[in-house]
Formats: C-alpha cells, structure tokens, sequence
C-alpha cells in the first residue's frame, strides 16, 4: 500500500495494509512463497531481505507490516497459534521477574503461567482486574508486566486499560492486552497498552480454518526485540499458508465485528428477557455492571456472550444438543454460531459456574439465532 497524504479510515487500513501490487506478473493479489530458503549474493548477502522461513517469509512480512498497521503500533511478530504469542511475552522476561495476571481469562494462559512459567522461576499473582485497588496492592519492585484481557473469558468482565495502565507505567512495568476477543473494537493502544496480543486464529482468519497469533508493540523497542528474538530461535511461526489466510481474512475484519456485534447484542437482548435465564454476560447490556466502562473503552462489544441457564450442570450440558443453528465446538470469531458448556474443558481449577453457556454468535441472520434459542429454551 503505497502511504497515503491523509488520514485512513480502519475500512481501508484492513484492505490494503501489507499489500501491492506483485513487481513481477502484475497480479494484485499476493502470491504464496513456499520456499523456506533464500539465494544468497556472491558476496554473501541477502539482497531480497530474507534468508530463511523460520527467520522470515514474504508473507509473514506482509502480515506482520498489516497487524502492526492494523492495530496502530510500530511493529508485530506472527505465531503459529495464540498461545505461541502469549509464550514469547512470557519468554522475554527473566527469571524471577513478576507478573500479575487476572483471576478469570483464557483457562490456556492461566495455566501457562501456573505450570510451565513458574517451573521456570517467573513469579506470578492473580487478581481481580476489575478492582484497581488490588491490582495496585500487587505490584512488587520486581513487576515488570501486568497481562489483562478484555473482556474476560468466560464471563465478559471488564478491565480498565487507561487504569492498569496508569498502574503498570508509574511502577516501571508494561501492560500486554490479549485483544483477542476485541479487534476494531477497542484500540489498547490509545488507552495506554504497550503490548497487544491477538490469537489471530479468531476474528482475524474469521473462517475457522486457520491457526496464528501474533504479538504488536507499540514501540520497537528492547523488549520487543526479545519477543522477536523467541520467534525466530523458537521457530513457533506460521507456515506462508496461514499468514496468507489470515492476511486475507484482516481484509473483511472491520465489516464482520460490526455484523458480529449487532447479531450479539440482539441474542443478548433476547436472552435477558427469558424466564428459563438467570442471567446474561454481555457488556452491551444496560444492566451490566461495567456497561459505563465499555461505553467508554470499546465503540462496539463484541460478538461473544455468555448466559447461566436456571438450572443444573446436566441442563445446562443438555441444552446444546437441541439447537439446529449453533454447533457444540470450542473457539470463536467465525462466520458460524457456536456454543459450548465451558465449565467441561476448563478442568478441575475451573471457577466458571457448572450453568453457564458461552456463545459466539456468527453471521447467520439474528432472527434465525434467536429463534433457534427460543424454540430449545421452550421445550
């Protein structure tokens, strides 16, 4: 994309962020490099700037400049998955150095940090991100990352990014955002974050066909440098394939969180109103407790949502079986509607309730999302 004289709106950002036009045939679309080496010069060099796949690829290069673009930071790193990503944030820190994490978010980070990182001396406390108060009582003169996400997974609790942050700076330390659940919607960067973390896996590919994540900095500084070292010594990257899908799934982003998270809020709605619901996690709801917040960090909220059926675990496992539309699967961010009982794959640490279901809503129409609900929820 050749830069612009003016401003450009997010729309057209995810259009042509890392692309051109291909020198060599003309063709607008970006081509595949398979190769995972590189010719040298005589003398030596890499003219072409790539010298072999693990270090670097064309089409890794080419999403890496459209996420950091995408997102608003200076540069990014791609990974073969979301927990590829978050690893090499962890891994760029040193031994004995301290992390506060949430209480609730994705179970598979949480026990990233509880069973691999602190065989490995990182130190780690847990709290209640939605209370600044404690998130402040925990930092330590050794903090050097406080790790949010938000919304929280499974319950869609809110964290005060600007907050945190104000919190992690004046104590020395970075704030990493897992904005997994929140592309386009909300903007880490602008509210303080210094690090951003995606599984690209979700909304970006937005197909359910591939598997990235990727870490953006707002600052190609040290620590990134650390981060990019893991990527390349590591060698958790993505294959030219994936890059390829994800950088075109990025294209459409901005149009399908918008339809994600009308279609959400609409089920929301829905199931707020039902007898047989005890109650609704979404933050797009008047009544949740954080809805100011969201109002004021986020311009849409999202296309996840969560609700506790009134009734037992077995209820609630049974629900699932009977819907027609949305299919029993484990992820998010794809065209189609899943559901899940998430308290089953949490494991035993789990403190999600035994009667709560966790929603993606898809881009099938919303009256036939609802209706599908209505119709189990009444039987």
């Amino acid at each position: 994309m050749d830069e612009a004289d003016f401003p450009l709106h997010v729309e057209s950002i995810a259009v042509h962020a890392g692309r051109a036009v291909d020198p060599a045939t003309g063709a607008v679309i970006a081509p595949l490099h398979f190769s995972m080496t590189f010719e040298r010069a005589a003398d030596g060099s890499f003219p072409s700037g790539f010298s072999y796949s693990r270090s670097n690829n064309p089409n890794r290069a080419a999403l890496e400049s459209a996420l950091a673009l995408l997102e608003g930071g200076a540069v990014a790193a791609a990974f073969g998955s979301g927990m590829a990503a978050a690893s090499a944030i962890f891994q760029a820190l040193a031994p004995n150095d301290h992390v506060i994490a949430p209480l609730e978010a994705y179970h598979g980070v949480l026990r990233l940090l509880r069973d691999l990182f602190a065989r490995w001396q990182l130190a780690v406390d847990f709290v209640d991100m939605t209370d600044l108060a404690a998130v402040e009582g925990a930092v330590r003169s050794s903090t050097k990352l406080i790790w949010v996400e938000t919304p929280s997974n499974p319950t869609l609790r809110l964290t005060d990014i600007a907050a945190v942050a104000a919190i992690a700076h004046h104590a020395g330390a970075q704030l990493a955002c897992d904005n997994t659940w929140s592309p386009i919607l909300q903007r880490p960067f602008a509210l303080g974050a210094d690090l951003v973390m995606h599984s690209t896996t979700k909304y970006f590919g937005g197909h359910s066909d591939v598997l990235g994540g990727a870490v953006v900095a707002r600052e190609a500084n040290e620590f990134f440098q650390r981060v990019r070292e893991v990527q390349t010594l590591g060698g958790a990257v993505p294959a030219p394939f994936d890059c390829w899908l994800i950088h075109r799934g990025m294209q459409t982003l901005p149009w399908r969180i918008r339809a994600h998270s009308a279609n959400a809020l609409r089920v929301a709605e829905f199931l707020a109103s039902h007898a047989r619901v005890e109650r609704v996690h979404y933050p797009g709801l008047e009544a949740h407790p954080q809805h100011d917040l969201a109002l004021r960090q986020m311009n849409r909220f999202g296309g996840m949502l969560a609700f506790e059926l009134r009734g037992d675990r077995a209820e609630a496992l049974a629900l699932p079986n009977e819907l027609k539309i949305f299919t029993r699967a484990t992820s998010l961010g794809g065209v189609e509607s899943l559901i899940e009982h998430r308290q089953s794959i949490e494991g035993p640490e789990t403190k999600t309730p035994a009667n709560l279901l966790r929603l993606s809503i898809g881009l099938e129409h919303p009256d036939d999302l609802i209706a599908d609900l209505a119709r189990t929820l009444a039987s």
